[in-house]
């Protein structure tokens, strides 16, 4: 797919800044069946708007406080530090002490070139450095984190780092953000950006999911800086997939082959649930998966043929991205999702991670 054809134009005041008052109050565009179709409801709705004993598919990945500030040990000079992918744990010798590391993939910033072996204090409540070891490619570090105080580096960087808010949000993170840039299920940290269409469940309404027959299975897939670059080929054919590691669980593979005996909808909460199970699926048996943990490069656009997913909870994606791809995918063509977004901006729905969100039925 030509990647000019993946745009719209949005105002800039729709892009929401912060999330709405509460999880549920969030707006959500149903895209019917019948194409042109469309209806206004609010997250609050979801329950009803599902088909009774449905699966519901989250992804229960945590975000990492990722966005780390620091100053250059020797200098003073203001860095940034953006984790990335985690690489392997190890011991570094420091003062006369060994203690507990991790060797990172990181994105650095600073006011002048950083050089191996520079060590990077970073500004927080805990003791937290970060030392440069290596750049493998351009705008990449691998960087090592210890804390001289013999924290573990996960508490440590719990403590000290900031909330990774994407770049198009113009306003640094705030305590709210800690719990808002979650989902209410994340429990497997690893994610430098939230998969967002979950932030709009809480427990009450996952609750009321139940009560209509439906249940709730989990995967994981780590979201990376990956998910959300802009295309920059001329075709999507050509654009490079970051790797994410992903994992289906025996039990969720379980439960898809019990829900697709009884004839009931896959339904996705968020394109990374959708590309985690697309991921798994058996190819011996159409509409099931396989247990499964690994990476996944997978870029789906219009003309995939989507093997689990019935169902697709989404929020509103950038142009010119592999999402935006993903969703026209999966509802039926460039020019359906297009003219559901035009709608969307005319009526004042607000965009992207702490936006509104849409409610999809896989084009047959």
């Amino acid at each position: 797919m030509r990647r000019d054809l993946l745009t719209y134009d949005l105002p800039p005041e729709l892009i929401a800044a912060h999330p709405a008052p509460d999880r549920e109050s969030a707006r959500l565009l149903v895209v019917d069946d019948e194409p042109g179709r469309l209806e206004h409801a609010f997250i609050r709705d979801l329950p009803e708007r599902l088909p009774e004993g449905a699966l519901l598919v989250v992804n229960d990945t945590k975000v990492l406080p990722a966005r780390l500030l620091g100053r250059k040990a020797q200098s003073g000079g203001k860095v940034e530090v953006f984790l990335v992918r985690k690489v392997a744990e190890r011991h570094v010798d420091h003062d006369g002490k060994r203690l507990p590391a991790e060797r990172w993939r990181a994105l650095c910033r600073s006011s002048k070139p950083l050089r191996q072996g520079a060590e990077i204090t970073i500004e927080g409540p805990v003791s937290l450095v970060v030392r440069i070891e290596a750049r493998p490619s351009e705008g990449l570090f691998d960087v090592v984190l210890f804390s001289p105080a013999g924290l573990s580096v996960p508490d440590a960087v719990e403590a000290a780092g900031h909330v990774p808010l994407p770049p198009y949000i113009r306003r640094g993170d705030d305590a709210s953000d800690r719990a808002r840039y979650q989902t209410v299920y994340a429990r497997e940290p690893g994610a430098v950006a939230a998969p967002t269409a979950g932030l709009h469940l809480t427990e009450p309404l996952i609750a009321r999911c139940l009560d209509r027959g439906m249940e709730l299975a989990r995967v994981t897939l780590h979201v990376g800086l990956g998910t959300f670059q802009p295309v920059t080929v001329a075709d999507l054919d050509d654009h490079p997939m970051h790797a994410e590691a992903y994992r289906v669980p025996p039990e969720t593979a379980e439960a898809i082959t019990r829900a697709r005996l009884k004839g009931r909808e896959i339904v996705a909460i968020g394109t990374t649930s959708v590309r985690a199970l697309e991921s798994a699926a058996d190819p011996e048996r159409e509409g099931h998966v396989l247990p499964r943990e690994g990476e996944t490069r997978l870029l789906i656009q219009p003309g995939y043929p989507f093997r689990v997913v019935d169902r697709l909870l989404t929020n509103f994606h950038l142009p010119e991205s592999t999402l935006l791809a993903l969703v026209a995918a999966f509802a039926g063509g460039l020019p359906r999702i297009l003219e559901s977004y035009r709608v969307a901006i005319e009526e004042r729905y607000r965009f992207y991670s702490y936006g509104d969100a849409m409610l999809l039925r896989r084009s047959r």
